[in-house]
Formats: structure tokens, sequence, C-alpha cells
């Protein structure tokens, strides 16, 4: 039984959304690009999410979307849809062979059929994509030689849309969020010392996946030495006595990510070590005032690093320590030192707090929230107690 999800009328919502902004730039139709990899505006939209082949969502002025996949994925498209529209290209098939593939019981339209169909309902001098950056060359050519009108980029309707969530999607999100703490949870309660890298990264995906995991979008994981790999796969490397310990585990439910990165390092570890979760966690309670509605996103960024270069340590400091999250694992905001933007009510948003090279490794937080009138909801309330205990302790 699912314990969270986005009902038809939320979707419904948001196709009124996107016809909105349709209206108010001059555009007669609307194409939403996704694949296995770039899969959130499709989510976002219809729901389907594709396996090994490409997929869209075309939408007029008016009427029903119409969800596109290829033959392989189509029952996949019918039960994940909410739009009962479902119809099969050719331009969408397997993504990894260049072999034309045979599909004997398949019936396709193809992108001339749709766009006539569009015309027999009103004239199509603009089609708006969301995901012009994100698809193949080739099949852009092939939307433009069918559609023979103007292509405007409008990736950005989604995600302004996007930013602000909903408590369907904040449910989504929290539920991501629980099951990412209880994988990474079990892991670091494990006894690392002896065990693979690899060994370490499935005891967090198998309790994940059992508990309820759609799926599991990555493990980053380093020990030791690799822990300044800052995204890094794990590896047979052997955990050994002391080693800090760099993971992130991001969980997906319902479409939406939340991912879980506790910095912790096993066994009888060095000072500098301690030193480098001390800092971080430091840096984290020196932000966490700033993540509240009507407050610059720049001044959350500004409390973090200003904190980093009174310990001296800006030259390990890689990359901005806040992002936003939602049908991806990072997506806007993603605000720096000088960005004026303020947060919102609804906005969910992700720490990303790091600090890579150092001599006793190399580590970081990420930690979810939700931002409200008066602060920020934590979507890990036992890594904030860890959190807090430490602060106490220390």
């Amino acid at each position: 039984m699912k314990t969270a999800s986005i009902p038809l009328g939320e979707f419904e919502q948001r196709i009124a959304n996107i016809r909105q902004a349709m209206a108010a730039r001059g555009v007669d139709a609307f194409f939403v690009y996704g694949d296995e990899y770039r899969k959130e505006n499709l989510r976002y939209v219809s729901n389907y999410w594709p396996i090994f082949e490409r997929g869209g969502m075309l939408l007029g002025r008016e009427g029903t979307p119409v969800v596109l996949c290829a033959p392989e994925g189509e029952q996949v498209a019918r039960e994940m849809s909410v739009w009962p529209d479902v119809r099969l290209l050719p331009d969408f098939l397997c993504v990894t062979v260049p072999d034309e593939i045979d599909y004997p019981l398949a019936t396709y339209t193809s992108f001339r059929a749709l766009a006539a169909e569009l015309r027999q309902k009103g004239p199509l001098g603009k089609l708006g994509v969301a995901g012009l950056k994100d698809m193949p060359a080739v099949l852009l050519k092939s939307i433009e030689a069918a559609f023979r009108c103007e292509i405007a980029d409008c990736a950005d309707v989604l995600f302004d849309l996007r930013k602000r969530k909903s408590e369907n999607e904040i449910a989504c999100l929290r539920e991501a969020a629980r099951i990412a703490e209880a994988g990474f949870r079990a892991m670091m309660g494990a006894d690392l010392i002896g065990k693979t890298e690899r060994y370490a990264a499935g005891i967090a995906e198998g309790v994940a996946r059992r508990e309820g995991a759609e799926a599991v979008i990555f493990t980053v994981f380093g020990s030791g030495d690799r822990s300044a790999r800052i995204i890094g796969r794990p590896e047979e490397k052997i955990i050994e006595d002391g080693d800090m310990i760099m993971c992130a585990l991001a969980i997906q439910y319902e479409g939406y990510v939340a991912t879980c990165e506790y910095p912790f390092a096993v066994g009888s570890y060095s000072e500098a070590t301690r030193r480098v979760l001390d800092v971080l966690i430091n840096a984290s309670a020196k932000g966490y005032p700033h993540l509240r509605a009507g407050v610059p996103m720049k001044q959350f960024v500004r409390a973090v690093r200003n904190h980093f270069r009174e310990e001296g340590l800006s030259e390990y400091d890689v990359y901005p320590p806040l992002h936003g999250i939602g049908c991806a694992e990072a997506e806007s905001p993603y605000p720096d030192e000088n960005t004026d933007a303020v947060f919102e009510v609804g906005m969910c948003v992700n720490t990303d707090i790091s600090l890579f090279g150092l001599e006793g490794g190399s580590n970081r937080i990420e930690e979810g929230f939700v931002i409200r009138e008066d602060g920020a909801q934590t979507l890990f309330p036992r890594m904030r107690a860890y959190y807090e205990d430490w602060l106490k302790e220390n």
C-alpha cells in the first residue's frame, strides 16, 4: 500500500498551469521529453518513467494529453501514466543500440500525424519544448521536420512550477527520506571494518528496497583516501579501522528523490578526521537558521562558507552548499553567495555542505528540508538529532 502519492487532480492542475503559461507565451502546443535518466519533467506531467527507451508527452491548448513511448515500454506506460491516451513512436526505441529493432505487434503513430491532429483543432505556429537540451539531435530534427513551426525552449516553465511543492509532493519526499534514512542508519550501525565498500553500500540499498524504495537513484561511496572522490562509486576497497566514510544514499519514492548523507568514521579515527566532522556539523548549524521563508538564499550560503573561512578551510569547499530537491535529486534553486532570491513557503531544499581533500578525510552533509513561514522542517529527524547531540558533546 502506498504511503503517499500524487492524485489525478494535482496532475490536472499541473496541466492547467502549463496551459496558462502557453497562452502567455503564444505557444500552441507543448512537448515534454523524458528518458530513463532525464525523467523528472515527464514524471511531473504524466507520472510515466521510461525504461531503456525514450518518452514524451504532447499537450495541445485543449483536450487530454498524449503520452508517447516505445513498444517495449508500452505496458509500463499504461500502468504508470495518469493519462489514458498512450501511443507508440519508433523515434523512441531502445537508446543503446544502433540496430533497427523489429516489433511486429507494434502500431505506431508519428510526429507528423500528431502535428496534423493538432492542426485540425487550431493553428500550430509555435511548439514549446521542455527537454531541448536533453534529447538527441536526431530526435529534435525529426520533431522540427514534422511540426514545421517555431520551436521554443520552454524548460523554464516546468523548472519554475517544480520549485514549490504541494503537501502531496512533500509527503512523497518525506517517505523517500524515511526510507533513505533507514537504509543509511542500517549501514552506519553495521560492523564495516574489514568489509568492502560494496558490501557496506549493499546493506543500505537492501534495507531501502525492503522499506519500499521505488528506486535507488545512486549510492555515492568512498572510504579512507577514497572519501575525496566527490561522487565516487563503491568499489572493492576494504574499509579499515579509522576510515572516514563518505556515503550518500539517494532514494526515489513515487517519483520524488531524497538523499541522506551523515558524515562519519569507523573505529578509532584520528583527531584530524574528528575535526573534519566537527567543522561540517558546525557549518550546518550556522546555516540552519537562514532556511526560512522570506530570507535571501545567499544568507545560508554565506553562513556556511564564512564558517569554512574562519576555520581556514575554504580551499577544500568545492561547490555551493544547497540545492533544491523534488523529481530530481538536485534541481532549482541552486543558490550561491550572490543569489538575492528568497526562500518561499513550500520550497524543498537539500544541504550539500562539503569539504574535500583534507588530511583527515573528506565528507559532506546532505539533509533535506521543507521551507515554512517559521523556519525549516527537516525530512530526516534522526539525522537532525545526531547533529544536535554532536554539538552538545563537542
